[in-house]
């Protein structure tokens, strides 16, 4: 038998994208469960902003990945591993350049230019392994902002506003690691947004979940492989599940009954 391994974004893809509702999705879920898979979040949100969920979805102890794949974290953990976020903070100053990090803004400033609550800021402001901001200088001091940044191994990904530093790991690199801890095993991954067709692409099965407000999504290496819902969010989520889950469950069964 395989480990089932469903790996899903959030905003716009498992939530709704104006109401952050996943009810929809919950008949999936629970059948993710009945099965024996294990639903893995994978977010650029941080561990703080993802466990409430995590929680309220009952998904135990299943990993999260964090911060845009820039890690993958048990909730045991949150808060307790920060030594990247420390080493990015220390670059920075050492560089002093025109960007202006979430930990150089107060929760008042992170609730304004993200248009969070400030209870949502300041979770959004527990960053472990990553730091997003806002570059406020010209195209000539950014080249060399970004290629300091890569001497010390740190990359600089855009997206929106925001211009997000890490050491480089993705939510492929995380869905990578957790199939090798698990093999065998089947993997399903769904976003709806192009920070999430990596990941989607290298799944076993991929979906893209309709949401008319992010951009489209280009067609992927793997798209023979890939659904794309009529739906949007949760309820668009929750149909692909379920042709999906009927696929594998029936595939497992055939295999088993020839072995």
């Amino acid at each position: 038998m395989h480990q089932l391994l469903v790996f899903s974004d959030l905003d716009g893809t498992l939530l709704d994208h104006d109401t952050y509702d996943y009810g929809p999705a919950l008949p999936a879920i629970a059948r993710i469960k009945a099965l024996g898979g294990l639903l893995i979040l994978a977010s650029s949100k941080t561990a703080s902003e993802i466990s409430p969920i995590h929680q309220e979805l009952d998904l135990g102890d299943a990993p999260m990945i964090v911060e845009n794949g820039a890690a993958c974290v048990r909730a045991s953990a949150i808060g307790t591993q920060d030594a990247d976020y420390r080493a990015i903070r220390q670059v920075l100053r050492t560089l002093d350049a025109p960007f202006r990090g979430f930990g150089d803004m107060s929760v008042e400033e992170v609730s304004e230019q993200t248009g969070l609550s400030p209870d949502a800021a300041e979770r959004a402001r527990a960053r472990q392994f990553s730091e997003p901001g806002l570059w406020h200088g010209d195209a000539h001091q950014r080249a060399g902002f970004l290629a300091a940044l890569a001497r010390h191994g740190i990359t600089a990904r855009e997206g929106g506003r925001f211009l997000t530093l890490s050491f480089g790991a993705t939510k492929a690199n995380q869905m990578q690691r957790m199939r090798e801890q698990h093999a065998p095993c089947f993997t399903i991954a769904l976003g709806d947004a192009p920070n999430d067709t990596e990941m989607i692409a290298s799944a076993d099965r991929g979906v893209v979940v309709r949401n008319d407000h992010s951009p489209q999504m280009p067609i992927l290496p793997n798209e023979q492989h890939v659904l794309r819902t009529e739906l949007p969010g949760p309820s668009g989520w929750c149909a692909a599940m379920f042709q999906l889950l009927a696929e594998w469950d029936d595939n497992e069964k055939g295999t088993a009954s020839h072995g």
